[in-house]
């Protein structure tokens, strides 16, 4: 049976200030929903509290995995459940390499499981087979695994390290937090492209954006309008194509909020 992956009634602050005021929101493996919403009405902030970021409070609510609050876990212990975050802005890390970071974040996931006193990794063979696999599937030159990871690396190469990553650890949910932003359409497409290969019954996948022309590639079978702190509408694609016509002034009309951005 495939699980869920429930939010239930959250709240969250940043130094005081409530930004999310009651979000709920239900994800099942193997759907894809996306998220929408101008300006700051909380959308990346709904990513980092459900994946650990500790400069977000969370004052009421519940994040539920497997029966699991997984809020009252470290953000370590979520990704080993099986959460993985897509990053707007992918930090640079010189020094690092694309293939070391990978084989380290799966070690640290394969550990957790292990219950083998003497565990030792995955053997570098072994990795090195897993990558390209993954490289191949993606249409990614082998030998983007021996740069320094996102150091020099333009939008979107970034963006498709992040994809890298996702298609390597292998997790039940991906948040992808405006993965188009900054993206040529081309760049875009290549991106999509991804996210389209990795997706299947064992992966449910949340994509958060501005525009429609993400959800053009990825084609989500929900949609989610998010407006102060809250999504106040759901539905088919075809929320997202009203959006798109008639940009988000509506909306704040309809539901009583003061327009900051049309």
């Amino acid at each position: 049976m495939s699980s869920v992956l429930e939010i239930r009634n959250l709240h969250v602050s940043i130094n005081d200030a409530p930004i999310l005021k009651g979000v709920n929101l239900v994800i099942k493996e193997g759907e894809t929903h996306a998220l929408m919403g101008p300006n700051g009405s909380g959308k990346s902030t709904l990513a980092y509290a459900i994946t650990g970021h500790p400069m977000y409070e969370v004052t009421a609510g519940e994040v539920i995995l497997d029966g699991v609050n997984i809020l009252e876990l470290e953000a370590d212990e979520r990704s080993r459940m099986g959460l993985f975050l897509a990053f707007q802005y992918p930090v640079a890390v010189p020094g690092v390499t694309v293939a070391n970071f990978l084989r380290q974040a799966i070690n640290a996931r394969l550990e957790a499981k292990s219950t083998d006193p003497d565990f030792k990794g995955i053997s570098i063979p072994e990795f090195t087979r897993l990558m390209r696999s993954k490289m191949d599937l993606l249409g990614i030159d082998h030998k983007f695994a021996g740069r320094y990871l996102n150091d020099g690396f333009s939008g979107g190469e970034k963006k498709r390290n992040e994809i890298l990553q996702l298609a390597v650890l292998e997790p039940r949910y991906a948040i992808l937090d405006e993965t188009d932003s900054g993206l040529d359409i081309d760049a875009l497409r290549i991106v999509a492209d991804g996210v389209n290969r990795l997706k299947g019954p064992g992966l449910g996948v949340l994509v958060i954006t501005h525009y429609k022309r993400m959800l053009d590639y990825l084609a989500p079978q929900h949609v989610h309008l998010m407006m102060d702190g809250r999504v106040v509408e759901s539905g088919g694609p075809e929320l997202a194509d009203d959006i798109e016509a008639r940009g988000y002034r509506p909306y704040f009309e309809k539901h009583g909020l003061e327009v900051t951005e049309d």
